[in-house]
């Protein structure tokens, strides 16, 4: 038995990269910044940013494309996945990322990971509704963009 699960807590870097592939599929991309804040041994505060390419597929790229914007701290759940392929020089390569599964939209503040309000968390019959703020991919789908 494995487990293949991420948990990030992150602002986004940009806003999504929404793209309609011809199959009826949809894929939003964007990357997302985690910080962490240590002292060292100087006393000097240090500040390290993480950026994780993030993937969403479908109904959860939807939302992306509605809801999501640059600076916004985001809640994710999702997959690491690696994509391999082969340059026009020949040369092999590979690029990690996270497919996401659930969102939550924590704060549409800039840049704040500290916030007064709770997230708040529905179901996805609620979706429809276009009154909740988070998300969830019921059916993961396997993808290949195109």
């Amino acid at each position: 038995m494995s487990v293949n699960k991420v948990i990030l807590l992150g602002n986004l870097g940009r806003d999504p990269d929404v793209r309609y592939l011809d199959n009826n599929r949809v894929v939003a991309t964007f990357p997302l910044a985690t910080n962490e804040v240590y002292t060292d041994r100087k006393n000097n505060r240090i500040r390290q940013t993480e950026w994780h390419n993030i993937e969403l597929w479908d109904s959860l790229a939807k939302i992306a494309e509605k809801y999501l914007k640059k600076g916004y701290t985001i809640y994710l759940e999702g997959k690491i996945r690696t994509d391999n392929w082969t340059d026009k020089e020949g040369v092999s390569r590979s690029q990690k990322k996270i497919r996401g599964i659930n969102i939550t939209i924590v704060n549409k503040e800039k840049n704040r990971f500290e916030n007064d309000n709770q997230p708040v968390d529905i179901k996805n019959e609620e979706l429809h509704e276009g009154i909740n703020e988070s998300f969830s991919d019921d059916e993961f789908h396997e993808g290949e963009l195109s």
